[in-house]
């Protein structure tokens, strides 16, 4: 069903404000959306309700189950592995791409994002990880992989990240990853990218995106030893 222009732009509201829900771990993973309760709680119809969560389906946020609705995204450690290993294969090669054939527009495209991001908070207040950076992080890896030819290599780089946001998000609200420099890691990160350092560029991006990994898994197999802990007792 095509939703009329002003339902449309609701449920992009509405995607926009559950997607921080998600994000912030608002909702627990594997945890089921009740239609009728959110859209109570936004103030919405369950049609465009589904919508949003449609849109955040088509970005991994959450998983579309059929007849039985929709649920957050589950913690799976394979799940993860596979998609870090995506990501690893992929972005390392678009970045190696980006150094080969990116111009100055590229670079400086580079060094705008990175300075965008280096100068926006990553937490707010609460410590929860501030949108506005969210936004600025996503800016940033993309304009990384921006300066090779291929646009397919680079989209299908930005797909797979979008597909981690959770998991990003994850490494703070649940694994509590509150000790990483993140901001050294992206200057070290665009300093190797800018010097055309191609290996040592891939090297750090790849680690970039594994420390999210480790931090998840090893949050993970606590809390399945808690689980089966408390299973015994």
């Amino acid at each position: 069903m095509t939703l009329s222009p002003e339902k449309a732009t609701l449920a992009a509201t509405v995607h926009d404000r559950l997607r921080d829900e998600l994000l912030r771990g608002d909702l627990p993973p594997g945890s089921k959306v009740h239609i009728s309760e959110t859209a109570t709680r936004y103030g919405v119809s369950p049609s465009v309700l589904r919508e949003a969560l449609t849109r955040l389906a088509e970005r991994g946020l959450v998983v579309a189950m059929p007849q039985r609705g929709f649920t957050v995204a589950d913690l799976s450690v394979d799940a993860l592995l596979d998609l870090t290993r995506a990501r690893t294969l992929i972005e390392a090669m678009a970045l190696r791409e980006s150094i080969a054939d990116g111009d100055l527009n590229w670079e400086t495209d580079v060094l705008g994002g990175h300075h965008r991001l280096q100068r926006t908070p990553l937490t707010d207040a609460d410590g929860i990880i501030n949108p506005q950076w969210s936004v600025a992080h996503r800016q940033f890896h993309h304009a990384l992989l921006a300066g090779g030819t291929s646009t397919r290599l680079t989209a299908i780089a930005d797909g797979l990240r979008d597909c981690s946001d959770l998991y990003i998000h994850w490494s703070r609200a649940l694994a509590h990853d509150d000790h990483r420099d993140a901001a050294a890691e992206h200057q070290q990160i665009a300093d190797l990218t800018l010097a055309r350092d191609a290996d040592g560029a891939a090297a750090a991006l790849v680690a970039h995106i594994e420390r999210t990994t480790e931090a998840l898994v090893g949050y993970a197999n606590s809390a399945a030893k808690l689980g089966e802990a408390s299973d015994r007792e």
